[in-house]
């Protein structure tokens, strides 16, 4: 290392091992250089990410629940229950999902039945089909 490289200090021991210590200006660029390169490859994966988790699906209701209404709570009742609705002939995606919490209605719904496909939603757990999408919409960030 240059001389100009170590700290001036009174009483610094003049050893190999306390040069060893102070890294070097090469040696701080290196680090930096891997940090960089680090945060430029671990980004695509959040976009990546990001993208997969908007075009994710939920079903609703799910395959052990085809068939049955849907409540205003949320809750899988018999079908041609009084003030329920037939399930969704097609799963929403994360991005409508996503929209629906913010205030608009799912696709090809009246206002209602949306409120009530979001609260089955909103009940979905661990090993139901539509969990997984959920959890990465409603993730913080």
């Amino acid at each position: 290392m240059e001389q100009q490289d170590q700290p001036n200090g009174a009483g610094a021991p003049n050893s190999d091992e306390a040069m060893e210590a102070v890294p070097s200006r090469r040696r701080m660029l290196a680090l930096g250089a891997v940090g960089v390169s680090a945060a430029l490859t671990i980004r695509p994966a959040f976009a990546q990410t990001a993208v997969s988790v908007m075009n994710c699906q939920i079903p609703v209701p799910d395959v052990s629940g085809a068939g049955k209404y849907i409540d205003g709570r949320g809750n899988l009742v018999a079908a041609g229950t009084k003030g329920a609705f037939p399930g969704s002939p097609r799963p929403f995606t994360g991005e409508e999902v996503k929209r629906a919490f913010r205030g608009q209605t799912l696709p090809g719904t009246t206002s209602s039945q949306s409120q009530a496909y979001l609260e089955y939603i909103r009940r979905l757990r661990a090993g139901q089909s539509g969990f997984t999408c959920f959890a990465s919409i409603t993730m913080q960030r």
